[in-house]
Protein backbone atom coordinates (compact mmCIF):
# COMPACT_ATOMS: atom_id res chain seq x y z
CA UNK A 1 0.00 0.00 0.00
CA UNK A 2 2.82 2.44 0.91
CA UNK A 3 4.54 1.66 -2.42
CA UNK A 4 1.36 2.49 -4.37
CA UNK A 5 1.10 5.82 -2.51
CA UNK A 6 4.71 6.63 -3.33
CA UNK A 7 4.19 5.77 -6.98
CA UNK A 8 1.00 7.83 -7.18
CA UNK A 9 2.65 10.74 -5.37
CA UNK A 10 5.64 10.58 -7.73
CA UNK A 11 3.38 10.43 -10.81
CA UNK A 12 1.33 13.33 -9.47
CA UNK A 13 4.46 15.45 -8.88
CA UNK A 14 5.85 14.63 -12.33
CA UNK A 15 2.51 15.55 -13.93
CA UNK A 16 2.52 18.89 -12.14
CA UNK A 17 6.18 19.54 -12.95
CA UNK A 18 5.94 18.74 -16.65
CA UNK A 19 2.52 20.35 -16.97
CA UNK A 20 3.81 23.63 -15.52
CA UNK A 21 6.98 23.41 -17.55
CA UNK A 22 5.17 23.07 -20.88
CA UNK A 23 2.72 25.86 -20.12
CA UNK A 24 5.56 28.22 -19.18
CA UNK A 25 7.29 27.36 -22.48
CA UNK A 26 4.10 28.30 -24.35
CA UNK A 27 3.99 31.59 -22.43
CA UNK A 28 7.64 32.20 -23.30
CA UNK A 29 7.01 31.49 -27.01
CA UNK A 30 4.00 33.80 -27.01
CA UNK A 31 5.94 36.59 -25.30
CA UNK A 32 8.91 36.09 -27.61
CA UNK A 33 6.60 36.52 -30.60
CA UNK A 34 5.18 39.62 -28.92
CA UNK A 35 8.58 41.31 -28.48
CA UNK A 36 9.62 40.41 -32.03
CA UNK A 37 6.38 42.05 -33.23
CA UNK A 38 6.95 45.06 -30.94
CA UNK A 39 10.42 45.49 -32.45
CA UNK A 40 9.03 45.35 -36.00
CA UNK A 41 6.18 47.73 -35.11
CA UNK A 42 8.74 50.11 -33.55
CA UNK A 43 10.65 50.23 -36.84
CA UNK A 44 7.49 50.66 -38.92
CA UNK A 45 6.40 53.58 -36.74
CA UNK A 46 9.89 55.07 -37.07
CA UNK A 47 9.66 54.91 -40.88
CA UNK A 48 6.36 56.85 -40.74
CA UNK A 49 6.92 59.33 -37.90
CA UNK A 50 10.70 59.49 -37.52
CA UNK A 51 13.10 57.77 -35.14
CA UNK A 52 12.85 60.22 -32.22
CA UNK A 53 9.06 60.11 -32.03
CA UNK A 54 9.11 56.32 -32.33
CA UNK A 55 11.76 55.98 -29.66
CA UNK A 56 9.75 58.10 -27.22
CA UNK A 57 6.58 56.14 -27.98
CA UNK A 58 8.25 52.77 -27.30
CA UNK A 59 10.48 53.85 -24.37
CA UNK A 60 9.88 52.59 -20.82
CA UNK A 61 9.99 55.29 -18.12
CA UNK A 62 13.35 53.93 -16.91
CA UNK A 63 14.90 53.60 -20.39
CA UNK A 64 18.67 53.52 -20.76
CA UNK A 65 19.90 54.56 -24.22
CA UNK A 66 23.48 53.70 -25.10
CA UNK A 67 24.62 55.63 -28.16
CA UNK A 68 28.00 55.57 -29.87
CA UNK A 69 30.16 58.54 -28.95
CA UNK A 70 28.00 59.84 -26.11
CA UNK A 71 27.19 59.18 -22.48
CA UNK A 72 24.23 56.96 -21.63
CA UNK A 73 20.85 58.64 -21.39
CA UNK A 74 18.96 57.36 -18.34
CA UNK A 75 15.22 57.83 -17.97
CA UNK A 76 12.53 58.81 -20.44
CA UNK A 77 12.57 62.43 -19.23
CA UNK A 78 16.28 62.67 -20.16
CA UNK A 79 15.55 61.25 -23.62
CA UNK A 80 12.65 63.69 -24.04
CA UNK A 81 15.00 66.62 -23.28
CA UNK A 82 17.27 65.59 -26.14
CA UNK A 83 14.70 64.37 -28.66
CA UNK A 84 11.91 66.80 -27.73
CA UNK A 85 9.43 67.35 -30.53
CA UNK A 86 11.92 66.43 -33.26
CA UNK A 87 10.83 63.68 -35.60
CA UNK A 88 14.30 62.38 -36.44
CA UNK A 89 15.34 60.39 -39.45
CA UNK A 90 13.01 58.07 -41.32
CA UNK A 91 15.92 56.40 -43.11
CA UNK A 92 17.06 54.25 -40.18
CA UNK A 93 15.67 50.78 -40.85
CA UNK A 94 16.14 47.72 -38.68
CA UNK A 95 14.87 44.18 -38.32
CA UNK A 96 15.18 41.74 -35.45
CA UNK A 97 17.12 38.55 -36.08
CA UNK A 98 16.43 36.86 -32.75
CA UNK A 99 14.54 37.44 -29.54
CA UNK A 100 13.98 35.68 -26.26
CA UNK A 101 11.91 36.29 -23.11
CA UNK A 102 12.88 35.32 -19.58
CA UNK A 103 10.87 32.52 -18.03
CA UNK A 104 9.34 35.05 -15.61
CA UNK A 105 7.79 36.81 -18.63
CA UNK A 106 8.87 40.24 -17.36
CA UNK A 107 11.94 40.95 -19.52
CA UNK A 108 13.12 39.95 -22.94
CA UNK A 109 15.57 41.02 -25.61
CA UNK A 110 15.85 41.29 -29.35
CA UNK A 111 18.88 41.87 -31.49
CA UNK A 112 19.16 42.52 -35.16
CA UNK A 113 20.69 44.50 -37.97
CA UNK A 114 20.13 48.07 -39.09
CA UNK A 115 21.05 50.25 -42.01
CA UNK A 116 20.90 53.99 -42.49
CA UNK A 117 21.00 55.74 -45.84
CA UNK A 118 22.28 59.32 -45.92
CA UNK A 119 22.28 60.89 -49.39
CA UNK A 120 24.86 58.74 -51.20
CA UNK A 121 26.16 56.55 -48.35
CA UNK A 122 24.62 53.60 -46.54
CA UNK A 123 25.81 52.69 -43.06
CA UNK A 124 25.29 49.30 -41.43
CA UNK A 125 25.24 47.95 -37.92
CA UNK A 126 23.70 45.69 -35.34
CA UNK A 127 21.62 46.50 -32.29
CA UNK A 128 20.22 45.02 -29.11
CA UNK A 129 17.08 46.00 -27.27
CA UNK A 130 15.96 44.84 -23.83
CA UNK A 131 12.17 44.89 -23.51
CA UNK A 132 10.16 45.25 -20.29
CA UNK A 133 6.59 44.04 -20.05
CA UNK A 134 4.20 46.76 -18.88
CA UNK A 135 1.22 46.33 -16.55
CA UNK A 136 -1.14 46.50 -19.55
CA UNK A 137 0.73 43.63 -21.27
CA UNK A 138 2.51 45.79 -23.86
CA UNK A 139 6.30 45.80 -24.23
CA UNK A 140 8.48 48.90 -23.88
CA UNK A 141 12.21 49.44 -24.47
CA UNK A 142 14.19 49.31 -21.21
CA UNK A 143 17.72 49.30 -22.68
CA UNK A 144 18.85 50.03 -26.23
CA UNK A 145 22.21 50.16 -27.95
CA UNK A 146 24.14 49.14 -31.01
CA UNK A 147 27.21 49.68 -33.12
CA UNK A 148 28.40 50.07 -36.69
CA UNK A 149 29.56 47.15 -38.82
CA UNK A 150 31.03 46.71 -42.28
CA UNK A 151 28.53 46.25 -45.11
CA UNK A 152 26.99 42.76 -45.38
CA UNK A 153 29.00 40.17 -47.27
CA UNK A 154 27.76 39.54 -50.79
Amino acid sequence: MKTNCKILTTLFMLTIFFGCSSSSNKLNESDTSAIMKADIDFCEYSKKEGFYKAFLKYADEGIIKLSDGSYPMVGKKEVEKLYGDKSGTKELIWAPVYGEVAQSGELGYTWGQWHFTDRDTTYYGKYFTVWKKQENGSWKVALDGGNSTPPPKK
